[in-house]
């Protein structure tokens, strides 16, 4: 009776540590792990095809890594090696609140919608108006960086990074313009909604009142009349007199 042989193991490429979106692998980044079975589709087996390529997501100790999360041989690391052909990575400033608080980050879905007073607008009355000009764009990377405000005086602001197609961006070098803010989406929601614009007038219309209708004129109503027959002789006559409202 033989024993049965036990299930071939390959060693693949893994993380050594956490990594970083961006980072630039260099042989201290990697090991190796060992595999039974059906290896994951993208494995690498030498460690000289990560080298000096661009991480395109988080990776994480002991994690296979995959040709999916790295980026093209050649093409460097940082930002810009995360960002697919066809593409563009475009930076807006936020706030805290306008972020979400802080929980935008990599990877997450959001809407764009941008605040103020359209131009070419006759009448100033009508207000600020609100509009959601893109929808279900991808965040690439969100952290601070150091601007200066009016003064010169170095700031930390909010940066938010957006995958954005060459059109889209267009429209967000415009719309920076004006008050922008994030809204986060579910990841599975992948819909286009047609969303109609708001203004800042109809946020005080009640929807739910019911407008007041207009009071009917009571009906004018003829007073009362009495007659007296006048008889002088042989000739009569009749006089009519209106009523006071009093007893006959």
């Amino acid at each position: 009776m033989t024993a049965s042989q036990p299930p071939a193991s390959t060693k693949i490429v893994a993380a050594a540590s956490d990594i970083k979106l961006g980072t630039l692998l260099t042989a201290a980044d990697l090991t190796t792990v060992e595999v039974v079975g059906t290896l994951p589709s993208g494995a690498i087996l030498n460690q000289k095809d990560a080298i000096n390529r661009g991480v395109i997501a988080n990776l994480y100790k002991g994690e296979p890594i995959l040709e999916s999360r790295l980026a093209t041989p050649g093409s460097g690391g940082g930002l810009a090696a995360t960002i697919p052909i066809g593409k563009r990575a475009c930076a807006i400033r936020v706030d805290e609140v306008v972020g979400v608080a802080g929980f935008v980050t990599p990877g997450m879905r959001v809407d764009v919608l941008i605040s103020g007073i359209p131009p070419g607008t006759t009448n100033p009355s009508q207000g600020t108006e609100s509009r959601t000009i893109l929808q279900n764009i991808e965040v690439l990377s969100a952290g601070t960086d150091i601007q200066k405000d009016a003064e010169g005086k170095p700031q930390q602001v909010q940066v938010v990074n957006l995958l954005v197609t060459p059109d889209q961006a267009q429209t967000l070098s415009l719309a920076s313009q004006q008050k922008i803010q994030l809204v986060l989406r579910n990841p599975l929601d992948t819909q286009i909604a047609q969303v109609p614009s708001t203004a800042m007038n109809h946020l005080f219309t009640d929807q739910n009142s019911v407008a007041p209708q207009p009071r009917k004129a009571a009906p004018v109503q003829k007073a009362p009349e009495f007659s007296i027959e006048v008889i002088n002789g042989a000739s009569h006559s009749e006089q009519k007199f209106a009523s006071s409202g009093g007893q006959q």
